[in-house]
């Protein structure tokens, strides 16, 4: 009953306020989360009754300030008012000033009244989430509570759910201040019939030693890879795997740092790569299934960007090839390089990007594929005309994409309306540590034609996350980022995903997402991707189609390094597309 009272309230605290409120209001039940994951798993492991209460808890709980934002910005899309078009408009135009100032420092000012005008930005952003949340309140649709039984009637018999979350064990008689301990990972299995299976997997700590282990094995194609492979699998999969019975498609729930890893590549005690036996769909959480359901239109037909102009600005007039249709670098700075006013501007100092080829003869041959298609290239591919999408069927953008993982915060939002002109920056915020990460969707992205001179269409090439967030795909049956690292992120909460591109994809509203975990090789990355399409286009699911995709380049003689074929993996809905 008091898990009831708490979702009630929980329902109603998301409803409306800031992405940070609602941040806030998820870590007032953080200790909650965990004593009831801990009842089941540590004090009571045979108990069902226990099992379900922490099974449904996690199911409700995970990822849920993502579905909030997400299903706000959806209800607002479909019972626009003119009132509310501006509250889009002046939050999407917030945004890109805030990324615009953080990639380049404008030459006038000085750094003080800089901050200040980031801080008066971010202030105002933070209002008009708010308001937004409210307006869509009054569109919101009562939904069922969710629950096991709702979730398990939407797994199709072959596949079964496998839900990871990372927890704190409860002891209830320790002092306070001592009564959670250290991180463990749970795991709870669902199949179409019968009852949730669950295990412990133990302390996250020496699985995420192995998976920083297995990652930098995975960016380099000369490693030697299995036996790293073979602990990680030993360490989260094969306990996992004496659950799955005959379920072949794992539909995959990670959290923390198991959002980072490709579980394909994992190595079995047969010494084969789980793809050879398994589909695998990455899900944020169990309860995406019960959106299965919801099918949105799509207004535009496919668009393809591929590689831009990165070192000559951008053709101003490309944004118009987009609205009118119908239907990875990652050289970062260290403090000891660059002074304290270069460090905030990272664009101007790194990033110089090399031009990706490969990218057109990719987009090229799958344009070939379809109909109707907008192909924007070189000078064409700009921030402009992306951000000019509505809904196309399938969305695909092959150029670099970053995340800067030390990029320094320039300054926090300002309290209130976020509106003051006569702010006194120096005396509110005497103390601006620099030791505090910038928003991990401002500091991650994608390069985009005109990206040296700062000058896309009337856009400066940079198109964070955070602007990414604000596209309208709502009925876009699959976005692909062709680029390099476009799935990483942060791992922010436990149980909140990853702070990036693919959060912001699904933000937008997109079906599916296809998104790579490390640097791509370029001509190897065409031929995988133009193969996927081949098979994507001729009604084969969008996770098979992938895997199929990975296994003939697993065959292919100079391809067998999971650095070649592993590095993309789909999430969202799994099957066809029916386009």
């Amino acid at each position: 009953q008091g898990m009831e009272v708490q979702e009630t309230t929980l329902t109603s605290f998301l409803a409306t306020g800031s992405e940070s409120q609602k941040q806030a209001s998820m870590r007032m039940l953080s200790a909650t989360t965990n004593a009831t994951i801990s009842l089941h798993l540590q004090e009571a492991p045979t108990n069902r009754k226990a099992a379900n209460l922490a099974f449904t808890t996690i199911l409700r709980r995970k990822g849920r300030i993502l579905d909030s934002i997400a299903d706000s910005l959806q209800a607002i899309r479909d019972n626009l008012t003119p009132e509310n078009e501006k509250l889009l408009d002046d939050l999407a135009n917030t945004r890109t000033q805030i990324a615009a100032l953080i990639y380049e420092k404008p030459k006038n000012i000085s750094l003080e009244q800089y901050r200040q005008r980031i801080a008066n930005l971010k202030g105002k952003a933070e209002k008009l989430e708010a308001d937004l949340s409210l307006a869509s309140a009054a569109f919101a649709n009562t939904n069922k509570p969710v629950t096991i039984e709702r979730v398990k009637k939407l797994i199709p018999a072959d596949a079964a759910l496998v839900e990871i979350m990372q927890y704190k064990p409860y002891d209830a008689k320790a002092k306070r201040g001592e009564r959670f301990g250290e991180p463990r990972y749970a795991v709870y299995i669902l199949h179409s019939t019968g009852t949730p299976q669950w295990l412990d997997l133990g302390k996250v700590e020496p699985i995420h030693n192995t998976i920083e282990e297995f990652r930098d094995k995975l960016s380099k194609s000369d490693s030697s890879i299995q036996e790293i492979a073979r602990t990680l699998d030993q360490q989260v999969m094969q306990p996992i795997r004496q659950k799955l019975g005959n379920a072949k498609h794992i539909l995959l729930s990670p959290d923390s740092q198991l959002n980072l890893i490709p579980f394909a590549a994992l190595v079995d005690e047969n010494n084969q790569y789980l793809i050879e036996n398994y589909t695998i769909t990455y899900l944020t959480t169990g309860r995406d299934l019960l959106k299965l359901d919801i099918d949105f239109p799509a207004k535009q037909p496919p668009i393809l960007v591929a590689n831009p102009e990165y070192d000559i600005p951008g053709n101003p007039n490309s944004a118009q090839l987009v609205a009118n249709s119908k239907r990875g670098s990652n050289n970062e700075p260290t403090k000891d390089d660059v002074t304290e006013e270069e460090f905030l501007f990272p664009a101007q100092n790194l990033l110089r990007l090399s031009s990706l080829p490969g990218t057109k003869a990719e987009a090229e041959e799958i344009a070939l594929m379809l109909s109707e298609e907008i192909l924007l290239t070189e000078s064409d591919a700009t921030e402009n005309a992306v951000k000019q999408v509505n809904a196309p069927e399938i969305l695909h953008i092959a150029t670099h994409g970053f995340f800067l993982e030390d990029l320094e915060e320039a300054a926090p939002p300002t309290l209130g309306s976020g509106l003051m002109e006569g702010f006194d920056f120096k005396s509110s915020l005497p103390a601006i540590k620099l030791d505090k990460l910038e928003n991990p969707l401002l500091r991650s992205g994608l390069a985009l034609a005109g990206f040296t001179e700062r000058e896309s269409g009337n856009e400066d090439g940079v198109m964070t996350a955070l602007e990414i967030a604000n596209l309208s795909l709502g009925g876009t049956k699959l976005v692909v980022l062709s680029a390099c690292d476009t799935g990483l992120g942060e791992i922010k909460n436990v149980g909140d995903g990853v702070y990036g591109l693919r959060r912001a994809l699904a933000i937008a509203g997109s079906e599916s997402q296809v998104i790579s975990l490390w640097q791509v090789n370029d001509f190897g990355t065409k031929d995988l991707m133009v193969k996927y399409y081949q098979r994507v286009l001729n009604n084969e699911g969008r996770s098979e189609a992938m895997r199929q995709t990975q296994l003939e380049m697993l065959a292919t003689e100079g391809y067998e390094h999971p650095y070649y074929w592993a590095a993309f993996i789909p999430s969202g809905d799994w099957r066809e597309m029916g386009i």
